[in-house]
């Protein structure tokens, strides 16, 4: 059985204002609180084409590759939902702001490029909510802050054969909008969504019958719902069942999909050009400027660090998640010049305390010096490693130097020689099991005699210096 998989992504563009008018894009805010007679669709208004909307989708468009086209065409597609007030979406059809372009993925089918069909602009619909509360009788309420948000949807070829390579281009795709700056990429609050293309033949030679899975909302619901309808469809070939072409939904709790309606077809939704809004029409010098001032892209640096610091692909694609940690990064090793230690150190330290208060390092007072000079003070031995970890969130939350703050914490290391001897005998002493042990040649006791030279210096002992003083005491 040989799968195709093909996604449409909607990513909302990070502007402060909706696509065609004034209303705010703030999210989270009461429902029907960013409406206007535009957004709502009243007899007698008029679009305004959202000039900071066209500039994004026309980054991203140049970043992935595509043919940016100096002229494009708005248009109507007809169709009637209740969270569609003008019972029409201003869109683009036969002629989007660009096609063609690519965006490379990595797994373990190796590293390769999937082609994209083309990227357009148009405005989102509202939010339908279906309540159960039986307090409100079961209604469908429909909250119209989201309407009229600027998309771009960006649509691939079906050069995808499983939910993992669709998964990898999803989270690829998002490094991308979020690296530019045009779009948070947040699929829990919408703004990034996915409809998927699923077909299943036993001849890999043709495609089968195409499938659709709408709106899902996390990479993670992407991939289920991949694997699944590649079972139920081979399913349904083995059982010689036929496959309809249709739209489906995907049950976030069966993990399953169910038929929502017939596929429909263009020319069911009536494409004519939007009478409203003229031809968009870029500025060739404009687009010029913006290609010229396109910064390295995130694979781009990825493969520099694997290249030119010999940095892992782990640590090098983690520290290229988001653009300002990448540059926290080249910032910080400009100071210290161990690549390794400083990727390692973010990789996990510093990303453990971020993760555990829900922030980003421009959210805190962490710079790229204090993380370097901290380093430094480990290496020259004036803290050890696990000290660092105490000084990190003073560093994090106060901006204070490492010195300082290793001072206020009481942290400096001791080198003292005779201080560590001291340790050292009392070790000793108050393990006689272990000292004989490591004296019949069980070399690996001595790091459970070192660890327990540290718990009485409270951590402040150099390692090293009291691995090397154990040594000479108990030959």
């Amino acid at each position: 059985m040989t799968t195709t998989i093909g996604l449409e992504i909607h990513v909302q563009l990070a502007t402060r204002t909706k696509m065609f008018c004034g209303c705010g894009t703030a999210f989270g805010d009461a429902p029907n609180t960013h409406v206007c007679p535009v957004c709502l669709g009243l007899p007698g208004a008029l679009p305004t084409l959202n000039a900071e909307a066209v500039r994004l989708a026309t980054r991203i468009a140049t970043a992935l590759g595509c043919t940016v086209h100096e002229v494009s065409e708005f248009s109507r597609k007809n169709y009637f939902y209740p969270d569609l007030p003008k019972s029409y979406q201003i869109t683009q059809f036969d002629r989007p702001i660009a096609t063609g372009g690519s965006l490379p993925i990595v797994t373990e089918r190796g590293a390769r490029s999937v082609r994209l069909t083309r990227a357009h602009i148009e405005e989102d619909a509202g939010k339908s909510m279906h309540a159960a509360d039986i307090t409100l009788g079961g209604e469908t309420l429909v909250d119209f802050n989201r309407c009229g948000m600027p998309l771009i949807e960006i649509v691939t070829e079906p050069d995808m054969q499983s939910g993992d390579e669709a998964y990898e281009f999803l989270r690829n795709l998002r490094r991308l909008v979020r690296w530019l700056g045009v779009s948070s990429g947040d699929m829990e609050k919408g703004a990034m969504r996915c409809d998927v293309n699923v077909s299943v033949s036993p001849d890999p030679a043709k495609r089968g019958t195409k499938v659709e899975i709408k709106n899902l909302n996390s990479f993670r619901s992407v991939k289920r719902a991949i694997d699944y309808e590649e079972q139920r469809q081979a399913q349904c070939l083995g059982d010689c069942t036929p496959i309809m072409t249709e739209t489906r939904h995907f049950d976030e709790v069966q993990g399953t999909t169910t038929a929502m309606r017939s596929k429909e077809a263009s020319n069911d939704y009536r494409y004519f050009p939007e009478p409203d809004l003229p031809l968009l029409q870029l500025d060739p010098a404009e687009l010029a400027s913006l290609r010229a001032q396109m910064p390295e892209l995130p694979w781009e640096v990825q493969s520099r660090f694997e290249r030119d610091l010999s940095l892992s692909p782990y640590d090098a694609a983690l520290l290229t998640e988001e653009r300002s940690t990448a540059e926290f990064f080249q910032q910080a090793i400009a100071f210290y010049d161990n690549p390794k230690k400083v990727a390692s150190y973010m990789g996990t330290e510093v990303a453990k305390l971020l993760n555990e208060r829900g922030k980003t390092l421009t959210e805190t007072q962490l710079t790229p010096a204090t993380l370097a000079g901290l380093l430094m003070m480990v290496e020259h031995n004036a803290i050890s490693n696990t000290a660092s970890k105490d000084v990190l969130p003073l560093l994090m939350d106060t901006g204070t130097t490492p010195m300082e703050a290793v001072r206020s914490l009481g942290l400096e290391q001791i080198s003292d020689t005779s201080a560590i001897e001291g340790f050292a005998r009392e070790v000793i002493a108050e393990n006689v099991i272990q000292v004989e042990q490591f004296r019949g040649g069980k070399e690996a006791v001595l790091g459970f005699l070192v660890g327990q030279l540290m718990k009485k210096s409270k951590g402040k002992a150099n390692p090293k210096l009291a691995g090397d003083t154990l040594r000479r005491l108990l030959k």
